[in-house]
């Protein structure tokens, strides 16, 4: 798969951002929402965590002793049984694990992971809610959420490089279900009692969202 011309340079800006804080936590596991068709973050951040695992409806399919991926609908109502070992066993979750009133599911035990990523990807949620509220049970207790979004002001600027200029994926851009800003964010995570923002910053001249959010310690 070919990536459009300005994809390449986005997504490094998106991991520079994501780096320091992965390196805050010592040897941490990792889960990437949306690792796309090369995992390239996992791949990236690989020398400073214990277990990466990355899931896409794109995903190829990645197997070390470090990292692992594999091909997900994190928003479909099919189920599957997925095997990951966490640093302590084997979490492996039955066929009707993803229930038929489900809007989302994420295929992994209560608090498996000290970090979860999602960048770049809730822009194409259609329920972004129940996501954030998968991600908070998947958490460890002070674990973070990093996550990246296109921003409002993103919009006309995306349309007109992916339509016009075809140096973003058009496919990518016509698919966004919603742009957000900082209050919308807030908004969003107050809904989930256990997540809190602890930080956001706009980057890209104020067309990308970088926002940190922890998981409270009950």
């Amino acid at each position: 798969m070919k990536e459009a011309l300005l994809e390449s340079t986005l997504r490094k800006m998106r991991l520079n951002r994501v780096l320091p804080t992965i390196k805050s936590f010592k040897n941490p596991n990792v889960l990437d929402i949306g690792c796309g068709w090369e995992a390239r973050l996992l791949q990236e951040i690989e020398p400073y965590i214990a277990k990466g695992i990355g899931i896409d409806f794109k995903a190829p399919t990645i197997n070390t002793d470090k990292i692992q991926t594999f091909t997900y609908y994190f928003e479909s109502k099919d189920s599957q049984s997925i095997n990951f070992n966490g640093g302590g066993g084997n979490a492996i979750f039955p066929q009707d694990s993803f229930s038929q009133d489900s809007k989302c599911h994420l295929p992994f035990e209560n608090e498996s992971f000290e970090v979860v990523t999602m960048l770049a990807v809730l822009e194409h949620l259609n329920y972004p809610l129940e996501m954030l509220k998968q991600i908070a049970r998947v958490l460890k207790p002070n674990g973070v959420l990093i996550l990246t979004v296109p921003s409002h002001l993103a919009k006309p600027v995306l349309e007109f490089l992916a339509y016009k200029l075809k140096i973003v994926s058009e496919a990518e851009i016509r698919d966004h279900k919603a742009y957000y800003n900082k209050k919308d964010l807030q908004h969003l995570i107050a809904q989930v009692p256990s997540l809190h923002l602890k930080s956001h910053k706009y980057f890209q001249c104020g067309m990308n969202n970088f926002a940190i959010i922890h998981k409270i310690e009950s």
